[in-house]
């Protein structure tokens, strides 16, 4: 394979490829793990490694969608489930390949119900990947005017303290804390102060991460619901959140994991989300991969723009999973791949199954590609011309590995 090579001038990174040997694994003293690796522009010799490598995914889901779903129109289709109720399907469910859970801070995951969670991942090996609800309980009527970047003093201050608490939490489980700032927005532009939104946002999240040091944020930018329009409404918006909170953090503890170039504010990009705003999946998790900054992915499926459906895994637009796990595969990520979708009309287990084997097939896709071949088409279009278009047709054509399909009637009567 031919490649033109050249100078990444100006490109200074402060680590090199010894962080290789340290993808994934736990940072030594602090909540989360290595992800620096995903900045380095490797050779096209090791991203063929990374294509070529057995790819194994690690599913979380969120534990919200697994009874009752609230809705604006209608009341719930299903029973309402208990905590532990929700917690023994995930037990359930860890021998099809639910590796961790995800609950928001304080009303699915708490101080006081803390030890269901610790008692599943004793029991069943599935442990907590996400505390998510961190910046606010957007749900509360408080919370109509904003949490975090909320012009009311007192309201501020009373979600200030809970994401501190919410980071106490994850700390303790060693978990991602997931920021969704789902009421923290605006409606009109006219008479909208931008400056001091973002501003009182950033300063009470970064006041909170220097009082809880050595915590990961990963905030999962929207470009509406429930707020008219969100804060952070694009990936972009959402890295440049990431940038300027760490550059507000004073606690030295903090300022030296920046030092060694972990990232202590990444994104959990969620594919719903960034359909909603007309955006192209594997670019804009490449684009945060390119910061080392993906510190988890939410999966589901959604037609461009529109409300947000929260759909089964490759449903809508099933080709945007294989570009998304091409883009994955080919920068090595090795965080959860965390299920989020609403399943108001079918019992979870079999919503879960449905997404798990979307994802195992897509990857199937990939496996049967020649990698070398596509990125040969990429380095050398000028003498590849309609290659690629061919390599994936045929790729979708072939035979793929269904030894880790789960059969519809394992988790159905």
């Amino acid at each position: 394979m031919h490649v033109s090579r050249f100078e990444n001038y100006g490109l200074e990174l402060p680590f090199g490829d010894e962080v290789l040997s340290e993808a994934g694994k736990p940072v030594a003293g602090t909540s989360f793990t290595d992800i620096r690796y995903q900045a380095l522009r490797l050779p096209p010799e090791r991203l063929l490694e990374n294509l070529k490598r057995p790819y194994e995914p690690k599913f979380s889901a969120g534990v919200w969608f697994f009874g009752a779903v609230s809705s604006r129109f209608h009341l719930p289709y299903k029973d309402e489930m208990t905590i532990e109720e929700r917690l023994e399907v995930a037990g359930e469910m860890a021998k099809y390949g639910l590796k961790a859970v995800e609950a928001h801070y304080p009303w699915e995951i708490n101080e006081e119900n803390i030890h269901l969670y610790k008692d599943l991942e004793r029991r069943h090996g599935v442990r907590v990947s996400a505390v998510c609800g961190i910046g606010g309980d957007f749900r509360q009527r408080d919370a109509q005017f904003g949490t975090l970047s909320s012009p009311i003093k007192e309201v501020r201050d009373k979600y200030l303290q809970m994401t501190i608490r919410g980071l106490e939490l994850a700390s303790e489980l060693k978990a991602l804390a997931v920021c969704w700032p789902g009421t923290d927005g605006y409606t009109y532009p006219l008479g909208t102060h931008f400056y001091d939104m973002w501003d009182r946002f950033e300063a009470a999240m970064a006041k909170a991460m220097d009082e809880v040091p050595k915590v990961r944020v990963a905030i999962e930018p929207k470009p509406y619901e429930p707020a008219i329009n969100n804060i952070y409404r694009t990936t972009s918006d959402g890295i440049l959140m990431a940038r300027d909170v760490e550059a507000r953090l004073r606690n030295p503890e903090n300022l030296e994991l920046l030092r060694k170039g972990h990232t202590l504010v990444g994104l959990n990009p969620e594919v719903g989300h960034v359909r909603m705003g007309f955006e192209d999946v594997a670019y804009a998790y490449a684009r945060v991969m390119r910061e080392a900054r993906l510190a988890h992915v939410h999966l589901n499926s959604q037609p461009l723009g529109n409300y947000d459906q929260d759909l089964n895994v490759g449903v809508v637009a099933p080709e945007t999973v294989e570009a998304l796990l091409f883009v994955l595969r080919l920068y090595g990520y090795t965080e959860y791949l965390g299920i989020d979708i609403n399943p108001e009309r079918m019992p979870v287990q079999v919503a879960l199954v449905n997404c798990f084997n979307a994802v195992h097939l897509a990857n199937g896709v990939i496996d049967n590609l020649d990698h070398e071949a596509v990125l040969d088409c990429y380095f050398n279009p000028h003498r590849r011309r309609g290659k690629l278009e061919n390599l994936i047709a045929m790729a979708r054509a072939e035979g793929v590995d269904t030894e880790k399909i789960i059969p519809i009637e394992a988790v159905t009567s």
